[in-house]
C-alpha cells in the first residue's frame, strides 16, 4: 500500500464558533487511500477524550495512541538501522527520537490534513484543539495503531510510514546533533560553566503559540531564538550562539 503525500492545506482556525464541519472518516478514508475494512476503527482514531467526555458510550483514541506509539518506535527504528549503515546506535538513537517526537508528528498530521476529521469537545474546538502539535501527534500516533490494527499486517504500516521518513532524510542529519548538547559541552570545555535558557517573550494565539527564547551564560546572554515549543526555541537559541561563537573564532 502505497500513500501519496498531499501537499500541505492549511485550515483557518475561527475561535468564536462552537461548531465547525467534521470530516468523516468515510471521507479521509478515501481521501488518503487507507482503505480501512473497519471505519469505526479509524472514527475511534480521530477521537479526542473530551468529545469521548461530553457523548455516551463513545471511546477515545488513546489506546490507539498508546498502540501506535510502540508501532512506530519499531519501524522508524527498523527505517534508520538499514537507511543508516555506518551509523553507531548512539546516533541511531538521536534519529529516532527526533522522528518520533510529537512536533515532527504533528508535522506528519499537517500533510494529512487530519485537523478536520477530529472529533473533539467544545471547549477544545473553540481554543483551536484541532491545530494544537500535542493533540495532532498524538491523533497521527493513534491512526498509525489503528492502521496496524484493521490491516493485522505490520508491511502495509511500513508503506504507509516511509513516505514521510523518507521525505526529511536529507535533512535528518542536520538535526543529529542537538545544539543545546553541543553549546553545553563548549561552555564547559572553556569553563564557563552550563547554560541557562530563559523565555524572553511569547506571541500568537493560545493554539500557535510561539516562543522566544535566550541562552545565557555566566549572566550573559550569547544567543536567541524562536519556536512553537519552548525546546525549539531552546534549540534555535543554542544554534545561534553556536555560530556566533563560530563567527569570533
Amino acid at each position: 500500500m502505497g500513500l501519496a503525500l498531499p501537499e500541505f492545506r492549511e485550515v483557518p482556525v475561527t475561535l468564536n464558533s462552537n461548531k465547525r464541519d467534521v470530516e468523516p472518516a468515510s471521507s479521509l478514508n478515501e481521501r488518503l487511500g487507507l482503505s480501512f475494512s473497519n471505519l469505526p476503527l479509524l472514527t475511534r482514531a480521530l477521537t479526542h477524550r473530551s468529545y469521548a467526555n461530553e457523548h455516551e458510550d463513545v471511546e477515545d483514541n488513546e489506546r490507539l495512541e498508546f498502540l501506535g506509539d510502540a508501532v512506530l518506535d519499531f519501524i522508524v527504528g527498523e527505517w534508520a538501522y538499514h537507511r543508516f549503515p555506518e551509523m553507531p546506535e548512539g546516533d541511531l538513537t538521536k534519529v529516532r527520537s527526533s522522528l518520533v517526537r510529537n512536533e515532527r508528528l504533528a508535522e506528519f498530521s499537517r500533510r494529512l490534513d487530519l485537523a478536520p476529521a477530529l472529533r473533539l469537545g467544545r471547549g477544545e474546538q473553540t481554543s483551536g484543539g484541532q491545530q494544537k502539535d500535542n493533540l495532532l501527534g498524538s491523533t497521527f500516533e493513534a491512526l498509525v495503531g489503528a492502521l496496524y490494527l484493521d490491516k493485522q499486517n505490520l508491511d502495509a504500516v511500513k508503506s504507509f510510514i516511509k513516505p514521510f521518513l523518507e521525505s526529511i532524510y536529507t535533512s535528518i542529519l542536520d538535526e543529529l546533533h542537538d545544539p543545546k548538547s553541543d553549546y553545553q559541552e563548549l561552555t564547559q570545555a572553556l569553563k564557563l560553566g552550563t547554560p541557562h535558557y530563559r523565555v524572553v517573550g511569547t506571541s500568537g494565539p493560545d493554539h500557535a503559540r510561539i516562543f522566544d527564547v535566550e541562552v545565557v551564560v555566566a549572566g550573559e546572554a550569547k544567543g536567541r531564538g524562536a519556536g512553537s515549543s519552548k525546546n525549539n526555541a531552546e534549540r534555535a537559541a543554542a544554534k545561534d550562539a553556536l555560530e556566533k561563537f563560530n563567527q569570533k573564532s
